[in-house]
């Protein structure tokens, strides 16, 4: 009907990447209640009428409709839970707004047609992957720089400049890091709802493109992958450093032997 006035709502939404990881399963057992849906990655909190906290394994909390109070009691509720927590909290913001005429995507917001739990569940898993990116693509840019350090004192002195231990601990730590991030890139495909829901499919392709998430997910795949090609030839590197060496201590081993050889012929004479 023409001049029909559609009433909106806005709902805010901020996610927090707060440490590496979080303990679901244990922070499950002490904190229960409102408990949506659950499994081995995340927990997802109804606090109130169109008012959610989701919990994910990688380190987020996502609060939709919350208030700054709350969410901030809940963040030192689950603190004790968290591995390796961070001084400063890596954050996006997001803004949904309901009860719109049709479901439109815009800059750091999105209207939709209804404010079903299912959907805002999806979006708030959206914001809380791009938090994550994020916080994954600032690790692997800071390896590419560790690593091109090395790669670029390789192109001036022809030799790496740094001692064989403190190479293999560096390619621990780096390795250690590109494994957890490997582990948890797996958080970026769709949820099995949007499989047989057109129109979470839709909006969860939508926001996709609203956060570049996949091309920010090929970006730090790539990245990752020089950074595999680089450790493999440090690592070759070190092998043939740690050879060389050998070869020269047994060089001098035997040098040693054939003078002494030499010596004791020289006293009998």
């Amino acid at each position: 009907m023409r001049g029909m006035a559609y009433l909106t709502a806005m709902l805010p939404v901020v996610s927090y990447q707060i440490a590496d990881s979080i303990d679901v399963k244990s922070f499950k057992t002490t904190f229960s209640e409102g408990i949506y849906h659950s499994d081995a990655d995340e927990l997802f909190y109804k606090m109130g009428p169109e008012s959610y906290v989701y919990v994910f394994k990688y380190g987020v909390v996502c609060f939709l409709n919350v208030d700054e109070h709350t969410c901030n009691l809940f963040l030192d509720k689950i603190a004790p839970y968290c591995k390796n927590p961070f001084e400063q909290h890596l954050s996006e913001e997001f803004q949904i707004e309901t009860d719109a005429k049709e479901n439109k995507f815009g800059y750091n917001k999105i209207e939709i047609t209804g404010a079903d739990t299912d959907t805002l569940r999806l979006i708030m898993l959206n914001v809380s992957q791009s938090v994550a990116l994020d916080y994954y693509s600032e690790q692997t840019n800071r390896l590419l720089e560790e690593t091109n350090s090395h790669t670029q004192s390789l192109e001036r002195r022809g030799r790496l400049a740094i001692s064989g231990m403190n190479l293999k601990k560096y390619i621990g730590k780096t390795l250690n890091l590109k494994n957890r991030i490997s582990e948890n890139l797996y958080i970026f495909d769709s949820p099995p709802e949007t499989w047989e829901d057109e129109n979470l499919n839709k909006i969860d392709l939508g926001l996709k493109r609203t956060f570049d998430l996949q091309e920010r997910f090929r970006d730090i795949k790539e990245g990752l992958e020089i950074i595999r090609e680089n450790l493999e030839l440090f690592k070759d590197l070190l092998q043939y450093r740690n050879s060389t060496v050998l070869e020269w201590i047994i060089i001098v081993l035997v040098a040693a032997e054939v003078i002494n050889i030499l010596l004791e012929k020289l006293f009998k004479i």
